[in-house]
């Protein structure tokens, strides 16, 4: 490794914006900042709060806070909450999560020093979506992003915050074509579009089902030359700029997105197996170690398509699941209710979603419990395979193709 990228973050931004251009790699502009072109995607519960965003924002990225049950890292705010049942508790944990997500978000900008760029992403699928959104907003945040779900109402909920980013994820064009053409009615378009392969990225997937995940409208080769021809025709050219995300892990990745037309890329997994994650040391092994084979698709209690560790818990869930998918009920007293899904397979009693409660098992992974944790992850190589990297030597990679000491060729993607 070059001895001039081990120094202080302001000094190493620089590097990394020089070592972009020197590798061909276009920088991109958002809320009038100049940034390299790597977007640091949200991930929850937890698992990318203020440190990890943070960093990534100081090198001169784009950090993302997830914002959902973040009161998980303020052992204050659990000591508070985390007797409190049923709906009973609703307002009081939906309180104490508005206040993490503000403390989240200072400490990510104590992080960046004004450098790079700071975002929050938000569930348009969880009841306390609006909240969330004015909340960030309140902060100051330079940037929201929503996904599963079209947020077509962003532009009002955000309205009194003409500075902040609204940035949508969706996933094949007619997504593209539908939101844009809803915002321009409210005269607001978006300010970025992430663009989303169900195929490969992790987490909740943007598909309707678990057979549509191959389906071609996805592919960056598709969806991109469509969006570009939609922009030109609708006279929106050179006004949106896209950020392809899900499979991407190298240099070379990011060259042939902007060839495309993108004018970045967004990573998850690969950010949550650095050393600057928020998460358990444990649930970084277990994403970095999974093997291809252990990665499977399902059904989540939101309906949508999923991708995950096949751990233990995920392994008896899935046998379980036809028997658990008969008996649904609904649930006249449900100990989760806050923070919630506004539709929940378990809650509602919906036999073709999910039976269990994401947020217990994403919990569970938060604090590395593979025996109750559900971990979500990307379907491809990671690009250090199983180790455990800071953010900046991520950067240094996927910007200039730079192997850290200890890494071979073999071990990466």
């Amino acid at each position: 490794m070059h001895e001039s990228l081990l120094t202080e973050p302001v000094s190493l931004a620089e590097e990394l914006k020089s070592l972009a251009r020197a590798s061909g790699l276009r920088p991109w502009h958002l809320n009038g900042k100049e940034l390299i072109p790597v977007v640091q995607g949200g991930m929850g519960v937890g698992v990318s709060a203020g440190g990890l965003a943070g960093t990534v924002a100081a090198l001169g990225g784009v950090g993302t806070i997830s914002s959902v049950d973040l009161r998980r890292h303020h052992p204050d705010l659990m000591a508070q909450t985390e007797h409190l049942d049923g709906e009973v508790a609703k307002e009081k944990i939906n309180e104490a999560n508005l206040v993490a997500l503000a403390r989240e978000i200072a400490r990510a900008r104590a992080l960046s020093q004004g450098r790079g760029l700071l975002a929050v992403n938000i569930m348009r699928a969880v009841s306390e979506y609006e909240a969330y959104v004015h909340r960030a907003l309140e902060c100051g945040i330079d940037a929201v992003v929503v996904g599963a779900g079209l947020p077509l109402d962003l532009p009002e909920l955000a309205r009194d915050f003409p500075k902040a980013a609204l940035i949508p994820i969706l996933s094949d064009a007619r997504g593209v074509q539908l939101l844009v053409r809803k915002w321009e009615k409210k005269g607001r378009l978006p300010d970025a579009i992430v663009i989303e392969h169900p195929r490969l990225a992790g987490g909740h997937l943007g598909a309707a089902k678990i057979a549509d995940l191959n389906d071609k409208r996805f592919e960056f080769d598709v969806v991109l030359p469509e969006v570009l021809a939609f922009f030109r025709a609708s006279g929106i050219e050179g006004r949106i700029p896209l950020i392809c995300a899900g499979g991407i892990n190298s240099l070379q990745d990011i060259r042939e997105l902007q060839g495309l037309g993108a004018s970045a890329v967004q990573l998850g997994t690969a950010f949550a197996v650095t050393t600057e994650c928020d998460a358990n040391p444990e649930f970084k092994r277990i994403l970095a170690q999974a093997k291809p084979e252990d990665i499977v698709e399902f059904t989540s209690v939101a309906g949508l398509p999923a991708r995950a560790v096949r751990t233990p818990w995920l392994a008896k869930y899935l046998r379980l699941e036809p028997r658990l998918q008969q008996h649904a009920h609904v649930k006249s007293h449900c100990n989760m209710w806050f923070d919630c899904l506004a539709h929940c397979g378990l809650r509602d009693g919906n036999p073709a979603w999910g039976q269990f409660c994401i947020d217990k098992s994403l919990g569970h992974a938060l604090d590395g419990h593979t025996d109750k944790g559900l971990f979500f992850r990307g379907a491809g190589r990671l690009p250090f395979g199983e180790q455990i990297r800071p953010v900046h030597e991520l950067m240094q990679w996927l910007l200039g193709g730079i192997l850290p000491a200890g890494v071979s060729m073999e071990q990466a993607a």
